[in-house]
């Protein structure tokens, strides 16, 4: 088994994977919110 080194693994990838996410969750609660601003409209 390797040796382990505090600090040193590259996490470039979990970075990318949890901007994605960030991103896919924002755009999601946008539409969302629009969609219920929009129900609330022709609705009212």
């Amino acid at each position: 088994m390797a040796e382990h080194k505090h600090g040193k693994m590259d996490t470039s990838v979990q970075e990318k994977t949890f901007d994605g996410f960030l991103s896919m969750v924002s755009k999601a609660s946008i539409i969302i919110i629009v969609a219920l601003i929009l129900l609330a409209l022709i609705g009212g």
